[in-house]
């Protein structure tokens, strides 16, 4: 299996990171749209992670664009999503755009990258958006991102990612 090509996400702290984390240490392409500034809860994003700010400090508006870009959206959370994670699930439904959330007080990282393998397989994703909350609404969010989108490219990739 050769999917995806591309990690993208919105650059907030939490799962944004992570995904993007596991993109870069992994050597695997990245990116992805963040709010004009680069803002983030933490402050401004920073530069190690490449992404394109909107022109809006709204990050609605970074959370269409990466779906809109995107071939398929991971959504990684505990139990239902919420805020601006629900947000991104409701664009997915809105656009037509394959979605897949992993309640990751279910799943360990391991299944929850074997679920979204099948996912990509299934939806043909070659770019993968990768959402969920900020740390600060799921403590954690962004090791199990990490461990998650890690397997996940050491999976698609025969296990040299």
């Amino acid at each position: 299996m050769s999917l995806p090509v591309k990690i993208v996400s919105g650059g907030q702290t939490g799962v944004d990171r992570g995904a993007l984390d596991a993109a870069l240490d992994s050597g695997w392409s990245c990116g992805g749209w963040c709010p004009a500034g680069r803002a983030a809860e933490d402050g401004p994003i920073p530069q190690r992670y490449p992404l394109q700010s909107t022109s809006e400090p709204d990050p609605s508006v970074r959370t269409r664009r990466n779906v809109e870009d995107s071939d398929g959206t991971l959504i990684l959370c505990v139990a239902e999503p919420t805020g601006g994670t629900a947000l991104t699930a409701a664009i997915c439904r809105q656009l037509g755009r394959p979605c897949l959330i992993i309640d990751a007080g279910i799943l360990s990282a391991e299944n929850a990258a074997a679920q979204a393998r099948r996912f990509l397989t299934r939806h043909g994703v070659r770019v993968l958006n990768v959402a969920g909350p900020r740390e600060s609404g799921w403590p954690g969010g962004h090791e199990y991102a990490r461990k998650v989108v890690r397997a996940l490219l050491r999976a698609t990739s025969g296990g040299s990612a």
